[in-house]
């Protein structure tokens, strides 16, 4: 079902592109879709779809899509044997591709439910080929109502976590410097991370930091890769030129504007793993606590100013129970 191995993909591959399906074949091969132009007009680029067990009709759906489409050329579909997550699934590509005679320069992390603007790839590239110290580079996101969203991310502190939990503006702008999202200007800025659903990787920072962890299940593992690049020397940068439009949330229903769907427990535990893997246990503890005590205060205000519930059915009793105070890893 895939020739993703064959020596003469290897030497031509120049921009590895993976796609991690799970459950959504229609969005996947809308996203093929988008990227066949990418591939006609900028030479190397290759695409692997790594389908996480899904259990229903994608291999099928996509394959079949693959050859009626005539996109054999450049596109592979690889089913793997377990869903073992967001990382476990690029891992499964990405792997064996540094192991190739000629391994790929660079490695597009490409979410499912994203449509590529023409040129978005060419355009990160050219930036990482003038910007030798740049590891990482993210598209601009665009919205599934075209709205371009100016905006990149901090690392996680228990600073950004307590204004997380309040939610109150005059505090979010004495805390400015330290709230997770920021406004990026329209020219190309550093940031401290950026999401998975388009980011390039350069192959050097896979072979001197390592792959994605495997221990997160979905959510924070692009965080933690990209703070394990950084104390490897590695830059990351959004790029706002490449254009990638992300209807969030289309793959999993968690994020979806909107939605009032609970969090799986994986949410939960891959915050924790993020916090006590990168700053230890007791800082994970106090973390969750400014947290805690901010979301308290959010919702006894909400109540007295009468405002909607945004938030996912049980957050706070789960926050509670999935926390570093009770759990240890």
């Amino acid at each position: 079902m895939s020739n993703l191995n064959g020596s003469k993909s290897q030497n031509l591959t120049r921009v590895l592109v993976v796609i991690v399906n799970y459950c959504t074949p229609s969005l996947t091969i809308n996203c093929l879709r988008s990227l066949q132009g990418e591939v006609q007009s900028f030479p190397g680029i290759r695409v692997a779809v790594a389908d996480n067990d899904s259990g229903d009709n994608s291999v099928e759906q996509i394959q079949t899509a693959i050859a009626s489409e005539h996109w054999e050329d450049w596109a592979d579909l690889i089913p793997l044997e377990r869903n073992g997550g967001y990382a476990f699934g690029n891992n499964a590509v990405i792997r064996p591709a540094l192991q190739w005679e000629h391994p790929p320069d660079y490695f597009l992390l490409l979410n499912p439910d994203t449509v590529v603007y023409p040129g978005a790839i060419e355009t990160l590239v050219n930036f990482m080929e003038s910007h030798r110290e740049v590891g990482l580079a993210g598209s601009g996101m665009v919205n599934g109502l075209g709205v371009f969203k100016q905006r990149s991310f901090r690392f996680h502190t228990i600073l950004s976590e307590f204004d997380s939990g309040l939610r109150l503006g005059i505090v979010s702008k004495l805390l400015s410097n330290w709230t997770m999202t920021k406004p990026m200007p329209d020219e190309p800025a550093p940031a401290d991370w950026l999401p998975g659903a388009s980011l390039m990787v350069r192959r050097q920072v896979f072979e001197s930091v390592g792959l994605l962890d495997e221990g997160y299940f979905l959510y924070y593992e692009e965080t933690d890769f990209c703070l394990q690049a950084k104390r490897g020397g590695w830059s990351c940068w959004r790029v706002p030129e490449s254009r990638v439009m992300h209807m969030a949330g289309q793959s999993t229903g968690v994020t979806t504007p909107g939605s009032r769907k609970r969090l799986p427990q994986y949410w939960f535990d891959s915050r924790r793993r993020y916090f006590i893997k990168n700053h230890g246990w007791m800082y994970a503890v106090v973390a969750d606590t400014v947290w805690i005590l901010g979301f308290a205060c959010w919702r006894f205000r909400r109540i007295i100013q009468q405002k909607p519930d945004p938030d996912p059915p049980h957050f706070l009793s789960d926050f509670i129970r999935h926390s570093a105070w009770f759990n240890f890893q």
